[in-house]
Formats: structure tokens, sequence, C-alpha cells
């Protein structure tokens, strides 16, 4: 039972289907649950890296930086084996959903200041000459015009996630790329090499290419009703003109 041709292979695959499935199943669990960590953790670093507070904006700085420049596999051996030994077990999963929201929101923290920071200073000027608070501020003027900004990074990183999932493999998780890897070297499947990489491989393309097609799509839509403008922005604009104008 061997190659990418044997039907033998491609039937062992398909009779054990329920073992990739459930491996599907606890990937997207994790994503999922890590997808909304880093969304908050994300939306948080923006937040105070545009505050215009010092202090925040040095925790917010520290935090990215220290994140990205260590590697997650580091980081999710640490949660797992480090805390481990000093009595502190949190499983596979929790682990995998922790290591991947903090790793993901240092990420996502970039995405949303980049995009809070492409919209005019001016704007937020005008904002508050018109009574505006920093929550009408954000929610009127400056998010309507940072979505499409942070829309494709934001949907990238949406997919880096999912993908990074495979880094469990290395605790020994029941994700995706764990199960593939079981089956493989299983006494009675092992040797189907090739068609289980494939169907693995497969999994992955089929969850995350829809993913980026529905991102540049949801893009293009927000470009093209960008000349209907929110009233709170048209008049963040005019006052900026004329600001600018004086």
């Amino acid at each position: 039972m061997s190659g990418l041709f044997s039907m033998d292979a491609w039937m062992t695959v398909w009779t054990h289907r329920d073992s990739f499935l459930l491996g599907l199943g606890n990937t997207l669990m994790t994503a999922v649950s890590a997808l909304v960590m880093a969304f908050l953790i994300g939306a948080t670093l923006g937040l105070m890296a545009t505050s215009g507070k010092k202090p925040l904006q040095f925790i917010a700085r520290v935090y990215v930086e220290f994140i990205q420049n260590t590697p997650l596999l580091l980081q999710l051996c640490f949660l797992y084996y480090a805390l481990a030994f000093a009595g502190l077990s949190l499983g596979v999963i929790r682990t995998g959903i922790i290591a991947l929201g903090v790793y993901t929101g240092a990420y996502m923290g970039e995405v949303i200041r980049a995009a809070i920071e492409s919209v005019p200073k001016g704007q937020f000027e005008a904002a508050h000459a018109q009574g505006f608070n920093y929550l009408q501020t954000m929610g009127y003027i400056i998010l309507p015009q940072s979505i499409p900004v942070m829309l494709p990074p934001m949907v990238n990183q949406v997919v880096n996630l999912f993908k990074n999932t495979s880094c469990l493999y290395i605790v020994g998780g029941a994700d995706l790329i764990s199960v593939t890897y079981s089956f493989v070297t299983g006494a009675s499947t092992g040797g189907a090499y090739a068609p289980a990489y494939v169907l693995c491989g497969l999994i992955f393309f089929v969850v995350c290419f829809p993913l980026s097609t529905l991102a540049t799509r949801w893009e293009a839509s927000l470009k093209n009703r960008k000349g209907c403008v929110n009233p709170a922005i048209k008049t963040a604009n005019k006052n900026v003109e004329l600001k600018e104008a004086a």
C-alpha cells in the first residue's frame, strides 16, 4: 500500500475518514477560539497604540515587539512544557488557543493601528470640534474609513492563524496535522502517506481559499460604496477642508 495512485491507499484513507473529520473539528475549534482571543487583544493593542497616551503606547509596543520577535513554537512549548513542569497543565487544546491568540493578537494589533493611523489626523480634530467624544469619533468617523484598509491584512492573519494550528503537532495535539501523522505511522494504516497528506493539504486549502476570496470581494464592495459616505464623515471632511483653507 503506497503511492499517490494506489487505490488501496485511498480506500484506507476513506475508511478512516472520521479521524480526519475529528482532526478538522479540533483544528476549527482551536482556530475560532484563538481568533476571538486574538481579535480582542489586537483591538486593545490597536486602540492603546493610537490613544496618544505614552504609557499605553509603550505597553502596546513592548507586547508587539516581544511577541513578533519570538517564535510561535517557543511560546507554545513554554506554555505547554514549562508551565507543566511548574505544576500548571493547561492541556493541548487550551494551550494552542492561548498561544495562537497571543501570537496572532500582536499582528492584528499592528493591522488595526496602521489602519487607524491611515486616516488623516485632521479628522480627529474636526470630530472633536463637532463635540464627538472618543468612542463616537472612532465609531462614526475613523473606523468606517479604517475597515477597508485593515480588511485584507486582517483576513491574511486569520488564514495564517488557521495554518499555524499545525504547530500543535509539536506538543502532540489532536489537530488535523497530528491526526494525519498518527494515521500514516499507524500499525494498520501506515503506508498511505501520499493520499493522507494530499487530503490534509486539500482540507487546509478548502478552508483558507474561500476566506481570501470572500475578503477580496468584501473589500471591493466597500470600495464601491465609498461614494455613500457617512454624514458624520462628510461633516468632518468639510471641517478639515475649511481648517486647511484658513
